[in-house]
């Protein structure tokens, strides 16, 4: 699945392949799909698109903005899979679940795995759409500084107890990350995933916030993960540390054995060593 990163990669490369274009055609998927979100029946999509450009592409959290302009904001978020652009001539996928033409015979489309949203708002009602609205401050945007993180996890400390997994995890309390990205997080902090958030010290909690925004800088830096695909279907840079591939092989800072367990629904890597 897609976490910030990749929604920042594809962004840039939509603004620079995208951008300024015009939509000859729009059409909703050809592959049903139970867990593809649609708010526009087949017919309404490929006439509110037809004719619309493409403005400047923004992605927030786990979100990305497409204008079609003028009028209309398409909303793509909550997914993985691929999100493709084809050279005029190319040869769309046999399965699909969001295709748009454009008037120099160049086409994106969307083939998601899992679940995902594909809607088309009127612009501003984009906003309102949950998960969407109210959204906190995402780690790659100025406002999310030491300060403000603090504030967060103090606030935190008057409801229910949470782990430092379920902060970077769960209810987008940090829009933008997931379980893959977490545990390399997690691992640069030295934190284990079921360290209370009500017991990190001052340095841990300075660790912890350095951890998120420079992991987050740096996969952002080198195109996403090694495991998605970006908008040319080319894989990320950013090879994880933690991940399955390090599974009872050496810790890359003290040469323990790298373990895995189940935990708030996703598999956790950790040193037992470097991690408290």
């Amino acid at each position: 699945m897609f976490e910030l990163p990749e929604f920042a990669t594809l962004a840039r490369q939509l603004n620079e392949t995208l951008r300024g274009k015009t939509v000859r055609e729009g059409r909703l998927g050809n592959s049903p799909h139970k867990f593809v979100w649609y708010n526009r029946s087949h017919e309404a999509f490929a006439a509110l698109t037809a004719g619309k450009v493409v403005g400047e592409t923004r992605a927030r959290g786990k979100w990305l903005f497409v204008p079609l302009e003028p009028g209309y904001v398409l909303l793509v978020g909550e997914c993985g899979g691929k999100l493709l652009y084809h050279e005029p001539g190319s040869k769309a996928p046999k399965k699909y679940h969001l295709y748009i033409m454009f008037e120099d015979d160049a086409f994106f489309t969307i083939t998601t795995q899992m679940w995902g949203a594909m809607e088309l708002f009127e612009e501003g009602e984009e906003q309102n759409r949950q998960y969407v609205k109210d959204m906190r401050v995402a780690p790659n945007e100025p406002a999310f500084t030491f300060a403000y993180f603090t504030a967060l996890v103090d606030d935190l400390l008057e409801g229910k107890k949470r782990s430092a997994k379920a902060l970077l995890t769960q209810d987008q309390l940090i829009p933008g990350l997931g379980n893959a990205i977490a545990q390399d997080i997690l691992f640069r902090s030295r934190l284990h995933p079921r360290h209370p958030i009500d017991d990190l010290s001052a340095a841990q909690r300075q660790a912890l916030y350095r951890a998120i925004v420079e992991t987050v800088d740096e996969v952002i830096a080198k195109g996403g993960r090694y495991d998605e695909y970006d908008l040319y279907g080319r894989r990320g840079g950013y090879v994880r540390l933690m991940d399955k591939n390090a599974e009872g092989r050496p810790c890359p800072a003290c040469g323990g054995e790298v373990l895995k367990f189940q935990y708030l629904g996703g598999a956790c890597y950790l040193c037992p060593r470097c991690q408290v």
